[in-house]
């Protein structure tokens, strides 16, 4: 008894482990458009399509529910109608080569209220520093996309994740999703006030 009950623990201990380890291994990184109109947004539909995004497979759903979620929680709704963001995701195989930008964090950006668009003078813009990256096998992607101006507004991926058949494989796209979305602390206008004065009630 008391082997089964050391195997048990030893057994446990090694998938805690690896779990830890698999999150130290994938890479979390994101970046923005200097013209999103963050304060603005506040519904949300998926891009139909090929791929991953249109797919109705256990996988495809848990990616849609991970981000259902995780939008819900920053005050976002869905919406079929004219929705303000489109979100597409995709899963990429193999090494990536990849172009971000080097920026200040986003939530800092959308506080101090700035927006850059066409009408920006060029002296006042912000500018956009490249950094060029190869991403480790296993790429996913989440792209969030002006529905307006049909341009990407934030991109957000999780390099290295390696997605295993059955549950341990839902465990870590779900894991992934609440990565990426850590990058994007962008609440609704008005949706922490309103939800402080529901507390308080």
């Amino acid at each position: 008894m008391k082997l089964l009950s050391t195997l048990f623990v030893g057994s446990t201990l090694a998938l805690a482990l690896s779990g830890c380890f698999a999150a130290r291994e994938a890479r979390i990184e994101s970046d923005y458009s200097y013209a999103g109109a963050f304060r603005r947004y506040r519904t949300y539909e998926f891009v139909t399509g090929d791929g991953l995004a249109a797919d109705s497979s256990k996988l495809g759903e848990v990616l849609r529910d991970a981000i259902r979620t995780r939008m819900k929680v920053q005050g976002y709704k869905p919406s079929k109608r004219r929705p303000d963001l489109l979100v597409n995701f995709r899963v990429y195989e193999g090494d990536m080569r990849f172009r971000g930008y080097a920026q200040e964090d986003i939530a800092r950006w959308v506080n101090a209220e700035k927006i850059e668009d066409d009408e920006t003078p060029a002296e006042q813009r912000t500018g956009y520093q490249p950094v060029r990256m190869l991403l480790a096998e296993g790429t996913l992607l989440i792209t969030l996309i002006d529905n307006r101006t049909n341009r990407a507004v934030w991109n957000g991926y999780a390099s290295g994740v390696t997605v295993p058949n059955g549950t341990q494989g839902e465990l870590v796209l779900r894991r992934s999703v609440r990565s990426i979305f850590d990058q994007y602390r962008v609440f609704t206008q008005g949706y922490l006030e309103g939800n402080n004065q529901e507390s308080g009630e």
